[in-house]
């Protein structure tokens, strides 16, 4: 048996609880010494500059994930307090269109179909006001024709419609209808029925 060997085990047995004690009269010496500091005034002493001055920001930036940082910004709530015409007032609007090479804009921009969509529009409506129009004349002639014949039962707006085209005549006229003449003769010579 080695001599040495019931002294380690002495000194383990007292050791053990003496680095325990050790231990805990640490712990209850810092928490006196930091319910005794004061904070505010330590913090007064220390030099943010300096402290600052060791702080490698590039370092600090690289660990930061930028994505997550923004996925938390509301951007509505940023909008809200944004004073535009503030903004818009800063702008230097003269400068803005100097900037604007106005001859490749023009050279890619394909200006016949600007026209043609914005003269369509307007022919559209020009033909659609004129169609208006005529409806409107017609039915005003329609109903001094009908005065003038003395008619009491108003015409019909249009003719009888084969859905089948069982009927129709080939020059396009409803065979029952009476002739521009009112003879009621169809220019075949049969009478209207």
């Amino acid at each position: 048996m080695d001599p040495f060997e019931r002294l380690r085990s002495a000194g383990k047995r007292v050791g053990d609880p003496l680095e325990a004690l050790a231990q805990r009269v640490a712990e209850r010496v810092v928490d006196l010494v930091v319910d005794a500091v004061d904070v505010n005034e330590l913090m007064r002493r220390v030099d943010l500059n300096v402290l600052l001055a060791r702080v490698d920001v590039n370092a600090l930036v690289g660990q930061v994930d930028i994505n997550a940082l923004l996925g938390q910004v509301d951007i509505n709530t940023i909008l809200r307090q944004v004073d535009l015409d503030d903004l818009l007032g800063r702008v230097d609007v003269n400068a803005f269109l100097s900037r604007i090479d106005m001859d490749t804009l023009v050279k890619e921009t394909d200006l016949g179909a600007v026209i043609a969509r914005s003269s369509g529009g307007v022919a559209v409506e020009a033909l659609d006001a004129a169609r208006s129009q005529a409806v409107g004349l017609d039915q005003f002639v329609d109903r001094w024709v009908q005065r003038a014949l003395r008619r009491k039962q108003p015409a019909p707006l249009a003719p009888g419609a084969h859905p089948d085209g069982a009927g129709a005549h080939p020059d396009g006229a409803h065979p029952d209808a009476a002739q521009p003449d009112g003879s009621g003769i169809h220019p075949d010579g049969q009478a209207a029925s």
